[in-house]
């Protein structure tokens, strides 16, 4: 009788341990399936994911010909469109703000985004090249007819330079300029200025330097008949020159913050644009 008692209290004991890790194991298992990092996913860089993104909305919206804003860039430009920063944790873009103000039909501010993170001065020229000059053609639709073209480029071009660095930057912003009003010859051109980094070494001696070439181009007889410039340095500065650290996520990329003070600068930018109160 003694000996059943503790085969059977054995035994229960025995088959409850079982039980309890056959449960714990399927609750992991059902865990480990909620994370991204426990199922195969082939690689697919930012780049080309935006790339993909750009061409079909080119193919297949129904809303090219309402566009008033074309954003053209790099990172800068493209980060408008995150809202949470996808690789750094507790970061926010500028999406909220792109939403209030550049994502609605029918708004004089409606806008299209061509920015592509990563992009130097030679990607953006070769992805607004027509298809038949060998480039990508993102320009070509005749759908497409912006009022503006809001272009910031030339930052990426300040690693991996070519020297002399700003002459190189210069150049590149000029070639792009000329395909920009190539492709659409009747949009104006708002050519914004670099924003400043947190080296201020980088920015004396590069930033600077081509935002004042590039205020100059603007004001050529050439180009002032459909450019205008924006400068947007002064707007991220402190009293001191330095960059204002609180507008920007990492030194280089604007935050939530600095994509609102952005967004009511060129508003108001584009408002006095249309009243003719800025020299075209």
């Amino acid at each position: 009788m003694l000996s059943n008692y503790y085969f059977n209290s054995f035994g229960l004991r025995t088959l409850f341990a079982i039980l309890i890790g056959a449960s714990a194991w399927s609750s992991d298992a059902m865990s480990a399936t909620a994370f991204v990092s426990s199922q195969p996913s082939a690689r697919i860089e930012h780049w080309q994911k935006r790339e993909a993104e750009i061409t079909n909305y080119l193919r297949e919206s129904k809303d090219l010909g309402a566009v008033k804003l074309l954003f053209v860039g790099d990172s800068i430009t493209d980060f408008w469109l995150f809202d949470d920063n996808p690789w750094v944790s507790g970061q926010k873009y500028g999406r909220k703000i792109w939403d209030e103000s550049f994502a609605k039909p029918d708004s004089e501010n409606f806008a299209f985004n061509i920015g592509i993170s990563g992009d130097r001065l030679e990607h953006v020229l070769y992805r607004i090249l027509p298809k038949e000059q060998g480039g990508l053609g993102q320009l070509d639709s005749p759908q497409l007819k912006p009022e503006f073209m809001i272009v910031m480029l030339g930052i990426n071009n300040s690693w991996a330079v070519e020297y002399p660095v700003a002459d190189s930057i210069y150049e590149g912003v000029l070639a792009n300029l000329r395909a920009l009003h190539a492709r659409k010859p009747n949009s104006r051109i708002v050519l914004q200025s670099l924003l400043p980094t947190n080296d201020a070494v980088k920015n004396k001696e590069i930033v600077l330097v081509v935002n004042q070439r590039l205020k100059a181009l603007a004001s050529d007889p050439e180009y002032s008949r459909f450019t205008t410039y924006l400068d947007l340095y002064p707007a991220f500065c402190d009293v001191n020159g330095r960059q204002i650290s609180h507008y920007f996520t990492d030194g280089l990329h604007p935050n939530s913050d600095g994509y609102a003070v952005w967004r009511d600068r060129l508003v108001d930018f584009l408002q006095e644009a249309r009243r003719g109160s800025v020299s075209r």
